[in-house]
């Protein structure tokens, strides 16, 4: 595979050019800054923000008398279910974004010389193939409490803009398979801690089931862990000529 690491004209550094350097220096010195004080003000105006803001979002009401009902149980138990359906609602949304990300891993790989070898596209498209039918275990585990799984949830939404940057890695043509793994790595960090939270929160609404059902997603999601930290620091050792 080729190497990401290579030396090329990288003129980011200010110690390829140390007399425009010295210039650049010169003249921060000479020129008083626009403006005084340090980030206190910046941090004033975030909490004026804060204070005035409204939440992210909201969970929807039950569209189905079965949702009614099953909320109603929850409320008169003491439990909140809102906070359960924000959290399916964002596994469900991480979900369908694992689907894109391996889609396209399998591209990057597909294309990349020698990538394949290293990285296995049938495991790839196992993997893929598990991310979805995770969506879909989660999709059926909304449906079954009489919520509805199109609506968009606060930490659905706040997953979705943490993993925008994942994605551009992903689809970016000029980054190199190592790189890819290591934002898949980041992902699927991510992923077993929240399907681990959301067995728990399963456990304590009392609904074993669905929490079994979960466990079986988590062990595939360790697989999926153990496969991408072993592949990734595979090729980062290779890159540095380190591997044995």
């Amino acid at each position: 595979m080729e190497r990401s690491t290579d030396v090329g004209l990288n003129r980011t550094g200010v110690d390829m050019s140390p007399i425009d350097t010295k210039e650049m220096l010169a003249l921060s010195r000479a020129t008083p800054a626009s403006s005084g004080g340090d980030e206190t003000s910046m941090a004033a105006v975030r909490r004026e923000y804060n204070a005035e803001a409204e939440d992210l979002g909201s969970i929807p009401p039950p569209g189905t008398l079965k949702g009614v009902a099953s909320t109603a149980m929850q409320k008169l138990t003491g439990k909140n279910p809102e906070a359960f359906i924000d959290k399916l609602g964002c596994r469900l949304a991480f979900e369908r974004t694992g689907v894109r990300l391996y889609d396209a891993l399998i591209a990057k790989c597909s294309t990349a010389p020698g990538a394949d070898i290293q990285v296995p596209l049938d495991t790839l498209w196992t993997f893929r193939n598990q991310e979805l039918q995770h969506f879909k275990l989660v999709e059926a585990a909304i449906r079954s409490i009489g919520a509805d799984p199109t609506a968009q949830t606060p930490s659905a939404d706040v997953d979705g803009v943490a993993s925008m940057g994942l994605i551009q890695v992903l689809t970016d043509p000029r980054t190199s398979v190592a790189q890819c793994l290591e934002a898949i790595l980041i992902a699927e960090l991510a992923d077993n801690d929240a399907w681990q939270m959301l067995i728990l929160l399963a456990e304590k609404m009392g609904m074993n089931d669905m929490a079994r059902d979960f466990r079986v997603a988590l062990n595939e999601e360790d697989n999926h862990l153990m496969h991408v930290r072993q592949w990734y620091k595979q090729l980062v050792l290779e890159d540095a000529s380190l591997a044995s």
